[in-house]
């Protein structure tokens, strides 16, 4: 139960975030590497300054690496600390993996003998428990996802194939883990599997809390799903997008859908 709790808290951060308040975000030691075998340290946080842990720290548990094969690579040596979760990864295979947390959840609420009712589950508890039958229910659909990427060897793209559910980030042209500063990069956005037309997109350099400027950059993704990034400069970045839609989809009940999207990217100098 306590860690349920935790995870759920955890997880409210990654509704769509205003700049500046608590942001999640995901931080491999070295994102391209090579090598028999590489290993990395991860570290995790929830933080007022990019990459500075100094609120909160996610719980081990939310977290998953998918490997280069499609397969599921073990975290070692995992810590929850204060502020701050940690774990180290070996990279058993040349390519590309995904360092992810993510979230999938309904909430209903309606009225009832005088009385306000609330419930959350998945979209199969939500048939099977009926809720969809309940008088003037309304509906929202919570979908929100955090990710890193790392590669050992050459880049490759199999463990970055959407799953269709909620905004996730598409690569067409660009790859994660080949951005180099005084060069732009080319990505799609898109909302269950389909292009997400007119969601603004910000991505803000790391280490904020060492200057008085934002350091942030805006665009807005185009009608396919696409935004093209600048990158003037070498270091880490945080790039977040989020959006709202109504749909029918999901419950055959009207539902409004929270998605978010953050991922991390390091850009290297030329």
């Amino acid at each position: 139960m306590k860690i349920r709790f935790l995870l759920a808290m955890a997880l409210a951060t990654l509704s769509a975030q205003p700049l500046y308040a608590h942001r999640f975000w995901i931080v491999p030691s070295s994102t391209v590497l090579s090598g028999d075998k590489p290993w990395i340290t991860v570290d995790a946080a929830i933080s007022n300054s990019l990459f500075f842990a100094d609120h909160a720290a996610p719980a081990l548990e939310m977290f998953s690496v998918l490997g280069p094969d499609g397969k599921l690579v073990p975290i070692q040596n995992g810590n929850k600390g204060k502020y701050r979760t940690t774990f180290d990864l070996e990279l058993p295979m040349d390519g590309t993996y995904k360092i992810v947390t993510s979230r999938n959840f309904l909430s209903a609420s309606w009225e009832e003998n005088g009385e306000t009712k609330r419930w959350r589950g998945t979209v199969e508890t939500f048939a099977s428990e009926g809720i969809q039958d309940k008088p003037n229910v309304q509906v929202s659909r919570n979908a929100s996802r955090v990710e890193a990427f790392v590669t050992s060897g050459k880049p490759d793209s199999a463990a970055l194939k959407p799953t269709g559910e909620g905004l996730e980030l598409a690569v067409v042209k660009s790859h994660p883990n080949d951005l180099f500063s005084g060069e732009n990069a080319r990505f799609v956005l898109l909302a269950d599997g389909k292009p997400a037309a007119g969601v603004e997109v910000t991505l803000i350099r790391g280490e904020d809390r060492y200057r008085t400027e934002p350091g942030e950059y805006k665009t807005t993704t185009s009608e396919d799903g696409s935004f093209e990034l600048e990158f003037k400069e070498a270091g880490r970045f945080w790039l977040n997008a989020s959006t709202a839609v109504e749909s029918k989809e999901t419950t055959g009940s009207k539902t409004t859908a929270r998605y978010s999207y953050t991922a991390t990217f390091e850009v290297l100098p030329q």
